[in-house]
């Protein structure tokens, strides 16, 4: 068995990779290493809205049982709800059924501690250590539901409006036909905004289909034709978002931490001056960090590096690009519902447009590219890759920035080039990925 997590925990095709079994061991080899030696040893258990969920939830819980622990089922609820719950609940550990952005069919297990954080690469190769491992007797935990989970969760959110109201405000929420489907839309109408629903009818397959973060342009098309104030778009388990202002324009993580982090420091808040990023933030971003004299911290891309970063330092903002942002005075993990709170009260409280704070960040022109080769980690690690990198870079100079790296999560090299304009940025990264495709043949 090769290595089993990534960057956010196991993933894989439903039932194919990820199976029923795989999910029982991994349920039984958490509860050995979160929660053993416990008193009263419980794990939480959420999950998103895929047709694999009930099944790898059954047999992850299964599993718990199996150790000695109790399971608790918090039914369907955005993961940072999950990590919310562990620690409102003292529980030992939580764990979160769900792939994120991927498409239906595949599917993942990502742990909590009973801090309510993503756990240490130490305790993960504990749990990998372990899931081959054969247990038998002792007494079986039991399964418990908590039905008020998704209120609990929407209670604890609001709490990072600090007392602000969202009355008047016209917000657009596209839901992905994920976890969020309920709770973002309740927490937005509780906190006084008229909201309109995007993709918040889950049928099991159609969960980020053409739709949420990764699909900007239905949210942007509702923004304009209902003049709304702002557009937000989760991810399928709901810990990040994008937002889309009042023209339909996509402010995407960089954006909304600027704006998030230069409001902190003008409210004395903004711990240690610093904010903390990671390598795929856009020079633009920087650069505005800088010009409103605020320290950056650069990290591997996760959020988990860029938490473990914040927690070394103590910064009380950090995020990624893609809309991971993390407030650790409200939250444990990135939470797409308390950004998406925290930017429309910041709205509501200033009076301005979101184009208006997201323009701090003056963005550079970006490229993406990912391409599917067989070993992502061997393709990228290439000598003659890494020399085409190098060259590139040099010719780019301060004015542009080359990041070639494996995903944590799929087998693709992913590109990343960024120039003072866009015909440059096309160029470098065209060829670089060309070079991965000749290179991985």
């Amino acid at each position: 068995m090769g290595k089993l997590f990534g960057t956010d925990g196991v993933r894989g095709v439903a039932n194919s990779q990820l199976t029923a079994e795989l999910a029982l061991q991994l349920g039984r080899a958490a509860s050995r290493v979160l929660a053993a030696d416990q008193s009263g040893p419980r794990i939480v258990v959420g999950r998103d809205t895929r047709a694999s969920g009930p099944m790898i939830q059954s047999a992850l819980a299964a599993g718990i049982m199996s150790a000695g622990a109790d399971a608790v089922d918090a039914g369907i609820l955005p993961t940072p709800g999950v990590a919310f719950l562990v620690t409102l609940l003292g529980a030992s550990a939580g764990a979160v059924i769900s792939a994120s952005h991927n498409p239906y069919h595949d599917n993942g297990i990502k742990f909590f501690g009973g801090d309510g954080f993503k756990l240490g690469d130490d305790q993960e190769a504990g749990i990998e250590q372990l899931v081959s491992a054969k247990f038998s007797g002792g007494h079986p935990g039991t399964l418990g539901f908590l039905e008020d989970s998704a209120r609990l969760y929407v209670d604890n959110a609001l709490v990072a409006l600090e007392g602000r109201s969202l009355d008047g405000m016209r917000i657009v929420l596209d839901c992905a036909h994920g976890a969020a489907y309920r709770t973002s839309p309740e927490a937005f109408r509780r906190a006084g905004a008229e909201v309109t629903v995007l993709n918040a009818e889950p049928d099991g397959v159609n969960i980020n289909a053409a739709c949420g973060s990764q699909y900007l342009d239905g949210v942007a098309e509702a923004v304009r034709q209902a003049g709304a104030h702002l557009g937000l778009a989760h991810d399928g388990d709901a810990d990040r978002v994008i937002a889309v202002d009042e023209q339909g324009q996509v402010i995407d993580g960089d954006g909304l931490i600027a704006a998030l982090a230069i409001e902190l420091k003008e409210a004395g808040k903004l711990t240690g001056n610093l904010v903390v990023s990671t390598v795929m933030a856009n020079l633009g971003f920087r650069q505005a960090m800088a010009r409103a004299g605020i320290r950056l911290a650069e990290t591997p891309v996760g959020d988990r590096y860029v938490l473990e970063q914040m927690r070394q330092e103590g910064a009380a903002i950090g995020g990624e690009q893609s809309g991971h942002v993390i407030f650790s005075g409200f939250s444990t993990t990135g939470d797409g519902l308390i950004t998406g709170l925290r930017i429309a009260g910041l709205m509501a409280s200033s009076g301005r447009k979101l184009s208006d704070l997201a323009a701090v960040v003056e963005k550079f022109p970006q490229v993406l590219l990912n391409v599917r080769v067989a070993d992502a980690r061997r393709a990228a690690s290439s000598h003659v890759l890494g020399e085409a990198v190098q060259e590139a870079q040099r010719a780019l100079g301060t004015v542009g920035r080359v990041l070639v790296r494996p995903s944590g999560t799929e087998p693709l090299v992913r590109v990343m080039v960024e120039a003072q304009d866009l015909p440059t940025a096309n160029s470098v990264a065209e060829h670089l990925a060309g070079l991965i495709s000749e290179q991985a043949v």
